[in-house]
């Protein structure tokens, strides 16, 4: 851009052939041009907001743009001097394309070097990391992805002090491991199952809700909780056909409850104390038994003498 000065006031645009304004022309091969003609003919349109770009110019992804006006399709942020790779026609920062690339292959991003974790990843401070960025805060040794993360201690804020172990110094260190998750347990510990638990993590293997202290049921080493134990392993009462969830009477090779082991004549309901007889694989309290036939009470007797394990018990 030049000036005509003062005295040059017939300096005519090569394009318009009209004065400059000003005396301001842009000169470009010899020719002289008023603003408005030179960047029609000669500067670039930026791709993003479409107005001519007068100044540094980026060319990249087929296109001219405003340096201020390249940026990541995915987080926004400028490319003009960070770099940037072209993935399935995005322009993108190095940070995100690794993300993208990540999330295809199923794949985490470490939050240091923003680089793909082909292994397992480092969980440390509540984000994700190459387990070699870091060593045992006691021996020194590069970690591995069974590295111990350590909570801070008492007056520091959360995660400000946490600190990393390896396997062997942590476990010198006497800090159980959770069953569920494999992190250390720094406060309160559940003992179950041959293993130790956060709280929230000891839970019933069918519904998944944490025990919190109450009472739970073992089964083929799972823990269940009282309603799904009964459910899919506890009894059902001969009477009502429910699970029976509390304390169960059996008898007859049945299972009852408690308050519906009566008498199958008079309904009288007994208990571990009442003498009582089988009849067609009922019970009969003795004040019916006594009521029957002699001839029927003959071969009940026989059949009982046939097979002991029948003969009734209190």
């Amino acid at each position: 851009m030049a000036n005509c000065g003062i005295h040059n006031v017939l300096c005519k645009c090569a394009q318009c052939f009209r004065p400059f304004p000003d005396g301001i022309f842009y000169e470009f091969e010899g020719y002289k041009y008023c603003e408005h003609d030179f960047h029609v003919l000669f500067a670039p349109c930026c791709g993003k907001c479409g107005e001519f770009v007068i100044g540094r110019v980026i060319k990249a992804m087929n296109s001219n743009w405003h340096p201020q006006c390249f940026r990541c399709e995915e987080c926004n942020s400028e490319l003009a001097d960070a770099g940037f790779i072209k993935c399935q026609g995005r322009a993108l920062c190095h940070t995100c394309n690794a993300r993208v690339k990540a999330g295809v292959l199923g794949k985490h991003i470490c939050h240091q070097c923003h680089g793909v974790i082909d292994d397992k990843p480092l969980r440390f401070r509540g984000e994700l990391y190459h387990p070699y960025h870091f060593n045992c805060t006691t021996c020194g040794i590069e970690l591995n992805s069974e590295a111990r993360e350590v909570r801070s201690r008492p007056g520091y804020a959360a995660n400000e002090m946490n600190e990393l172990y390896c396997l062997r110094c942590h476990d010198k260190m006497g800090i159980p491991i959770c069953g569920a998750c494999r992190r250390p347990i720094e406060e309160r510990v559940v003992t179950a199952l041959g293993k130790h638990w956060h709280v929230e993590h000891f839970v019933c293997a069918k519904c998944e809700k944490p025990f919190l202290g109450h009472r739970h049921y073992e089964k083929k080493g799972l823990a269940y909780c009282e309603t799904h134990y009964h459910q899919l392993f506890g009894n059902l009462c001969f009477v009502c056909n429910q699970v029976i969830a509390g304390d169960v009477f059996t008898a007859l090779n049945k299972a009852w409850c408690v308050h519906h082991f009566a008498c199958a004549f008079c309904d009288q309901k007994m208990n571990q104390k009442t003498k009582f007889f089988e009849f067609d694989l009922k019970p009969a309290c003795k004040k019916c038994y006594d009521k029957f036939p002699q001839e029927l009470k003959k071969r009940m007797r026989r059949m009982y003498d046939l097979n002991p394990k029948r003969i009734p018990s209190a």
